[in-house]
């Protein structure tokens, strides 16, 4: 790796590789997904899937070991888009999963779009969890629950150690991990309850 040729300050923010000596700021993914099937289950849900982004991809390795560790099953993997989302949520749709947990919020909208088009009402038939609290997430039908990474923290952090490498400061090469928050909005609800 060239970075690591060149010797360049570098700080890798949710992207933790053992292999580089590089000091890394992330979000808890495992914290993220207990919060996001917590909530689910406290609302009655069992039958719960997981969309998250390609298998290679940290974060979403992560939150699917929490998954599994959890007993979660209904996995589906895909690209971080709304089409993504819409096409992985379908495949957990037609397998009567009543909760759906996303890697990210465009995955989380195409999620409630596969709902929809599969005749299903959201939260009243299913309920969706999304990752991130993009902005706009409140305008969104129906505004978004969803798990917020701590942003303004994980970059303070993150300039914090790349200006201490600059500097020619010694930075520790370990891993940052963030504690995110969740968000709860009218996404989810408890199942077979209507919602007024």
């Amino acid at each position: 790796m060239r970075l690591v040729e060149r010797r360049l300050p570098t700080v890798l923010v949710n992207a933790a590789a053992d292999h580089w000596d590089f000091p890394r700021v992330s979000c808890d993914d495992t914290i993220a997904l207990e919060q996001a099937l917590g909530h689910l289950r406290a609302l009655g849900h069992q039958r719960i899937g997981l969309v998250v982004g390609p298998a290679d991809h940290m974060p979403s390795i992560r939150k699917l070991e929490a998954f599994r560790a959890a007993g979660g099953e209904l996995v589906e993997h895909t690209m971080h888009s709304l089409e993504g989302g819409h096409a992985a949520a379908l495949k957990l749709v037609r397998q009567d999963v009543t909760g759906i947990v996303c890697g990210s919020d465009p995955l989380a909208l195409g999620a409630i779009r596969a709902a929809r088009r599969a005749g299903r009402r959201v939260p009243q038939d299913v309920s969706v969890v999304g990752y991130d609290d993009s902005a706009l997430m409140t305008c969104v039908d129906p505004p978004l629950t969803t798990v917020r990474q701590p942003i303004e923290a994980m970059g303070r952090a993150a300039v914090e150690l790349l200006v201490s490498q600059i500097e020619g400061a010694a930075v520790a090469t370990g891993e940052l991990l963030f504690e995110p928050e969740l968000v709860v909005r009218s996404s989810t609800g408890r199942v077979g309850v209507p919602v007024a």
